[in-house]
């Protein structure tokens, strides 16, 4: 027999989830939820790969004239780091849990889907690490130093690690736009 388990007396959660047998069996999103799931995931990820491939390529690019210049570029990075693409790696991920625990593609069904959870994770746990703090710092110590920052041996080492693991991160992310446009590979049993 089924017994319900309400988490608010308003029946907010009401016919959310269900007991039979010590299993947890959870509603699944209907189609139409579907689709909007589908395209909140599909927008966070454009935005998410559009700032990684976009910070990639503008630190190649950057050469400037003064330290204000320098700082400002620095400035801006770090911005578009902190402020757009870290929400929506952050919106990725909860799309992708909803994606998981409320549709029928589940968390381990397909082994592209277990591809993307690792590229996901990796991202936002790396990216969250070693790569937010570099480019924090490139960001201070431009402020700090101005044109001479360029000359500074931390603001080189942060810098280069960035071109190499920024360009590695955003490449990885192209990767995982390609495994949900083509679906490869066969089900795991």
């Amino acid at each position: 027999m089924l017994n319900l388990i309400s988490a608010s007396h308003n029946g907010v959660f009401d016919n959310l989830f269900f007991i039979h047998r010590t299993e947890l069996i959870l509603k699944k999103l209907k189609a139409k939820g579907q689709k909007r799931l589908r395209g909140f995931h599909a927008l966070f990820g454009c935005i998410w790969l559009g700032c990684a491939v976009c910070l990639a390529v503008l630190q190649f690019f950057v050469n400037p004239s003064d330290g204000m210049e320098l700082y400002g570029i620095m400035h801006t990075i770090h911005f578009i780091d902190y402020f757009i693409l870290v929400p929506s790696a952050v919106g990725v991920l909860l799309t992708a849990l909803i994606y998981s625990i409320w549709t029928n593609w589940g968390w381990i069904k397909h082994r592209w889907i277990v591809v993307k959870w690792i590229i996901c994770l990796y991202g936002i746990i790396f990216g969250t690490y070693p790569l937010g703090p570099w480019q924090t710092a490139l960001a201070h110590i431009s402020q700090e130093k101005g044109l001479n920052a360029l000359m500074d041996p931390t603001f080189i080492h942060n810098q280069n690690m960035l071109f190499i693991f920024g360009s590695f991160q955003a490449a990885t992310l192209i990767f995982a736009v390609f495994l949900a446009a083509l679906k490869p590979w066969k089900k795991i049993r």
